[in-house]
């Protein structure tokens, strides 16, 4: 899908300068705990799959729907893994600027197949947590918080 039609709408307005939007990322397991992953068409990494909630839509709902949108994988969330704002804005190649809060969902896969389905993946597959290819940090740390069953994590800010 790309860039959602209301940040389109809000761009027209802002321009480039600075939105901070809810984002969701999701880390879909199958029924032998590979990771679903998408390689990103705009940088060509491997990642978990996410995007952004739209409006008046739960972030719960937004996970399932982004994974059968880029995967046409089907799935449920089984749990909140970590809640954090990224600590970097990310800087589009238009110029656009977000910064993004993320809820992190462990997530089950109950149908479909994984492909490629829209354009914001170049390829899609399934991994062994012992065999993934590289990726930053932020896909790691999730895939390490949905394999591990930790409680639920929140980043605070130290103002002492």
């Amino acid at each position: 899908m790309g860039t959602p039609d209301f940040i389109r709408e809000l761009r027209k307005s802002v321009g480039h300068q600075l939105l901070f939007l809810p984002g969701v990322s999701a880390v879909v397991l199958d029924d032998r705990d590979r990771i679903l992953l998408g390689r990103r068409a705009d940088t060509g990494a491997w990642a978990v799959i996410g995007g952004i909630v739209e409006p008046g839509e739960q972030p719960a709902d937004c996970a399932v729907r982004e994974v059968e949108e880029e995967t046409g994988v089907l799935c449920v969330p089984e749990r909140i893994l970590l809640v954090e704002t990224l600590r970097e804005p990310v800087v589009y190649g238009n110029g656009d600027i977000c910064q993004y809060m993320d809820v992190s969902f462990a997530c089950r896969a109950v149908g479909g197949e994984a492909r490629v389905n829209d354009d914001e993946s170049i390829d899609v597959g399934w991994f062994e947590a012992d065999s993934l290819p590289p990726m930053k940090r932020f896909s790691h740390r999730r895939i390490e918080k949905a394999l591990a069953d930790d409680p639920p994590w929140f980043r605070t800010t130290d103002r002492g």
